[in-house]
């Protein structure tokens, strides 16, 4: 596995190198500076070549080696403006860059998977230019680079911005220490405690060999049996008593460790939550809740328990083999030597057994985040599962989970248990060595019983400690695992942040302006494709169009819950960039469709817009959201637990206090989004009422399936294939008949359909 990697990476390095020629050979065939290039290593029958693309404003240009002679390069040019589309195709383990000329669909280039971010970048950014009407060079934001490892060139994992190839472990438990350097000194202490547990362990066997050969079976007359007596007494004392000194030490460094790994989990733990409070929706939607729940809380476990529990030891034992060797060398060499044989042995096959495990576990751990995720989704959506009558279906689900969990957990205590008798059976070996070397010499009188006695219990700590040290890779890789897991997120680049000099006390007016903006989830296809509009304060704009056109995007947008990639938004002249997230999104109020309730009181969730509300605001912003009726027929009123999710309340209460919540912060933009689509025609009437008086001199953006609730707006804005098909007012677009028109006339004949039946 490890010479497949090395000679991926080889290959990608020689790519990397011979592609600088090919890029200068694009240069030269254009007039017109690059905006873009990159190169490809697949021809269209998916063997090996090197090539290169580079993309000017109005040409593509396509660099291949020649077949025979490596410095023979052709180059094709193609008019960007002759195609309709360019996409990015993928196969099966490779991606090509595809466009549409005629009504058909002509290769330039393709990848393997490796080199994949740079062609779905590159299609992304062509059929930005292909929209490009303005003059100049067109602002085209190429960037498939901060997915790509600069040192091995390979793509980083889903969700990662540090490569694990070129990660050492060492370095990721160095930074562990780092994070627990505040107590240093604690752990100096504990530390210097092994010193003295690991003198008491070698002390043990020397005063037992004093017991048997002064003593016990003294090679010669001693004393008196009395004297005899008060002599057994006394090592017996000093047995006892170095075992209370060593117990005692070991309580209170075990206490030392308990305390600082507890502390260590704890900044982990807020670490990890505050980072994750950082970045975008988009990073974190990239993984699953179950995988973020394992890193907080599994992965941060298994780094304690190694901590407090591993960590001791490991010192401990490597000590005692210091110390033990040492000891045993001063005594007899040749029998330490010959005591030792088994060692190299040993470590030979734990290098190679860390090496194996590796794979296992993190299989192991990606296996029981899925387990974990479809948990999490089960007891979120319950509900939904009782509904439809799919608690069958979900039972089948988590036992296929669990069964892959079991499945490769299985596998790896197999293999563990395949390994270790034989290693126990190598590292016993040297019990017999002693036996056999000390015996023949306690026989031939160069040796006494008191010798055999120490040399076994030395060969029994030193190999004990190898066997430890054995079984160490596995458990030392699972929290590498771990640790590894947990600075994936640590070190993962938040990619909506603050700038150093953004504003924190701007007071927004409500004027708001959209510039040439792009924007897209996926990095091969954009949602929405340069959208410019302003909006002046106190107007409302319904957001309309087909479902996937991008209208809760528009929205996000504005909050700045995921970044542009290309264009700017600004409120009041300012682009929200420069502005605070905090001091944002804090004037704005929002009411979602999917609408969330906390686990908690109604008066919480309501006040969860403004901490320092008086209970009077609340329950106003409740009368206006046409909520208060319904909240005081609760048990206890406003002070009534809702429950996980608010699921004690109808879709249409949910709602309502959702408004509540959106309406006591005040703001200065109102977002809507299906904001009364959970809610009967008697109840929408009160709210839009409601609504009417709360939108006044505030800039507000609505979406709505039902047209005829935003007869309000002041303007209507069209989305359709990601762009603004129509702007205007209600009349306007009616009498251009086009998409909202037949959208309104459709809605229309639906509902006289509905009232017919």
């Amino acid at each position: 596995m490890k010479e497949i990697e090395k000679a991926r990476r080889r290959q990608r390095e020689k790519l990397h190198n011979e592609s600088q020629r090919l890029f200068d050979r694009v240069a030269q065939s254009s007039s017109d500076e690059l905006l873009f290039k990159f190169a490809f290593n697949l021809d269209c029958e998916n063997r090996d070549t090197v090539g290169a693309v580079g993309v000017t404003r109005d040409m593509l240009f396509v660099a291949t080696e020649g077949e025979k002679n490596g410095d023979a390069t052709s180059v094709t040019a193609h008019r960007i403006a002759d195609y309709t589309e360019f996409k990015a195709r993928v196969n099966i383990g490779t991606v090509s860059l595809e466009g549409e000329r005629d009504g058909e669909w002509i290769e330039f280039c393709r990848t393997d998977m490796t080199l994949s971010p740079y062609v779905t970048d590159a299609a992304r950014c062509l059929s930005a230019l292909l929209e490009y009407d303005g003059e100049g060079t067109p602002d085209i934001v190429y960037e498939p680079d901060r997915r790509i490892c600069p040192i091995c060139h390979t793509p980083y994992d889903k969700g990662v911005t540090v490569c694990h190839n070129c990660t050492k472990p060492a370095s990721n438990f160095k930074r562990l220490m780092a994070i627990v350097k505040k107590d240093i000194p604690l752990i100096i202490v504990a530390f210097s405690m092994f010193f003295v547990l690991s003198l008491i362990k070698i002390a043990n066997p020397a005063l037992q060999k004093v017991l048997v050969d002064g003593y016990l079976m003294p090679s010669e007359y001693v004393g008196a049996q009395e004297d005899i007596f008060k002599g057994i007494i006394t090592v017996v004392i000093l047995l006892a008593l170095l075992q209370l000194v060593y117990r005692v030490i070991e309580v209170i460094r075990s206490n030392i460790l308990v305390l600082v790994s507890t502390r260590l989990v704890k900044k982990l733990r807020t670490l990890l939550f505050d980072k994750i409070q950082l970045l975008s929706i988009s990073a974190v939607s990239r993984r699953t809740s179950g995988e973020l729940i394992n890193r907080m809380i599994r992965d941060t476990m298994h780094i304690s328990e190694f901590f407090s529990g591993y960590v001791p030891q490991l010192i401990e034992n490597t000590l005692i083999i210091l110390f033990v060797g040492v000891a045993m060398f001063l005594y007899n060499w040749r029998l330490a030597l010959l005591v030792l044989i088994p060692a190299p042995i040993i470590m030979m096959i734990t290098r190679r057994v860390w090496r194996f495990t590796h794979r296992l576990y993190h299989r192991q751990w990606m296996m029981e985040a899925d387990s974990n995720t479809i948990l999490h989704d089960v007891f979120q959506g319950i509900r939904v599962v009782k509904v439809f009558g799919m608690e069958e279906e979900e039972i089948k689900k988590y036992d296929k989970a669990i069964k892959k969990v079991a499945e490769v957990s299985e596998k790896n205590e197999i293999t563990w248990a395949k390994i270790i008798p034989y290693m126990t059976y190598i590292i016993g070996i040297g019990n017999y060595i002693v036996m056999a070397f000390v015996g023949t010499r306690i026989i031939g009188g160069e040796m006494t019983v008191g010798d055999l006695t120490m040399f076994t219990a030395f060969t029994g700590q030193i190999y004990y400690a190898f066997d430890w040290l054995s079984r160490l890779p596995r458990r030392l890789q699972m929290t590498s695992t771990a640790v590894s897991h947990i600075f994936d997120i640590v070190d993962e680049e938040v990619d909506v942040k603050d700038s150093e000099d953004a504003i924190e006390d701007f007071e927004i007016d409500g004027n708001v302006e959209f510039s040439n903006v792009s924007f897209g989830y996926e990095e091969a296809e954009d949602v929405l494709r340069r959208i410019s509009f302003s909006v002046k304060k106190g107007e409302m704009i319904g957001i309309v169009g087909r479902s996937g056109v991008g209208k809760s995007t528009l929205i996000n947008l504005i909050m700045r819950l995921y970044e542009v990639r290309e264009g700017s938004i600004k409120i009041d002249g300012v682009d929200i960039k420069n502005i605070s997230q905090h001091c944002l999104r804090s004037q704005i109020g929002v009411v979602l469709q999917e609408t969330f309730l906390f686990s908690g009181t109604v008066l919480d969730n309501i006040a969860y817009a403004d901490q320092n509300a008086s209970r009077e605001d609340i329950i106003r912003a409740a009368r206006l959201a046409g909520a208060h009726k319904f909240i005081m027929k609760l048990p206890d009123g406003y002070h009534t637990y809702v429950g996980d999710r608010g699921y004690t309340l109808s879709g249409g209460e949910r709602q309502r206090i959702a408004i509540a919540r959106a309406i006591l912060r005040n703001p200065k933009i109102l977002i809507l989004d299906e904001a009364t689509s959970a809610l009967d025609t008697e109840t929408e009437q009160i709210i839009q009422n409601s609504i009417a008086a709360l939108v006044k001199d505030r800039t507000t953006f609505a979406i709505a399936h039902r047209l005829s609730t935003l007869r309000n707006a002041t303007k209507l804005i069209v989305l359709d294939k990601g762009k603004i098909a129509e702007f205007g007012t209600h009349e306007e677009l009616m009498r251009k008949n086009g998409i909202y028109a037949s959208l309104v006339l459709a809605q229309r004949t639906m509902s006289t359909i509905a009232k017919k039946s």
